[in-house]
């Protein structure tokens, strides 16, 4: 699946990602850095200031009651951090070799719960950094956590194909977007344009989200468009949900067809 974050990757790919051992980090000196990491019932929150960097990550109380996502989260914590640290130390050292003044870099995700019925943890996060420049990029990263196996999922990956989902909501996300593109610009987005900005955009495009009214079954797809993918950065984000039906229940892969329900 496509980055939702400036052209960062995602945390994972389309496979299940096994819980893996955090790899270490190297940590600035004492006197350089100040951290704080709030644990309360299952949650956590880290934050992290250096003379180069702030760095931020956070999850929920239901991931974190959860010991293998814990770790699964830790590790990409971890990962990210360790990926800050040395970004922001390039980048320091590049400043002062062209003469230019260096801008603290910093990165923040935070973990929120989408969906939590019997068997599966849905989660989305909202993602910022800032490298430099006129300004920071800002996205969202999404994950379905099987509790019974104990591994993540990316959401697309419970339909038949990428392809089956643009099929089915393909055209009703192009409506629902153009309409949205139409209102926020004050004008209809021009018919037989090649411009980036007045495409259609494909749910793999995007971060996609399985979501539960009910509590008990999948029954809510939710759709959620950074920056400079259907719009520039001026439009900021494009959110849209939509009701699990018969058209989405028919490409549900047959084995999380059980997690799935139409929407009452």
């Amino acid at each position: 699946m496509a980055a939702s974050l400036g052209g960062c990757d995602r945390l994972f790919g389309t496979a299940p990602d096994p819980v893996a051992t955090p790899s270490p980090s190297a940590a600035p000196t004492p006197s350089a850095s100040a951290a704080a990491t709030a644990s309360v019932d299952g949650a956590k929150q880290v934050r992290e200031e250096t003379d180069t960097f702030l760095f931020e990550y956070s999850w929920p109380t239901e991931a974190g009651e959860i010991p293998a996502l814990a770790q699964w989260l830790q590790t990409r914590l971890d990962r990210k951090r360790e990926q800050l640290a040395n970004d922001a130390r390039r980048g320091r050292e590049a400043a002062r070799g062209n003469g230019f003044p260096f801008n603290q870099y910093s990165s923040d995700t935070k973990w929120t719960v989408v969906a939590d019925i019997p068997g599966w943890l849905s989660m989305s996060a909202e993602l910022s950094s800032y490298e430099g420049g006129a300004h920071g990029n800002f996205g969202y990263d999404t994950m379905v956590w099987d509790k019974t196996r104990n591994v993540a999922l990316e959401p697309i990956g419970f339909f038949t194909s990428a392809e089956a989902l643009d099929g089915v909501l393909g055209e009703r996300l192009c409506e629902e977007l153009n309409a949205e593109r139409a209102r926020r610009r004050r004008d209809a987005v021009p018919e037989g344009t090649d411009d980036l900005f007045n495409a259609c955009v494909t749910p793999d495009e995007t971060n996609v989200l399985l979501g539960s009214e009910s509590g008990e079954k999948f029954d809510r797809i939710g759709i959620q468009i950074a920056p400079y993918i259907a719009g520039p950065w001026a439009e900021g984000t494009y959110d849209f949900s939509f009701d699990v039906d018969d058209d989405i229940l028919a490409i549900v892969r047959p084995e999380y067809r059980e997690a799935f329900a139409q929407r009452n």
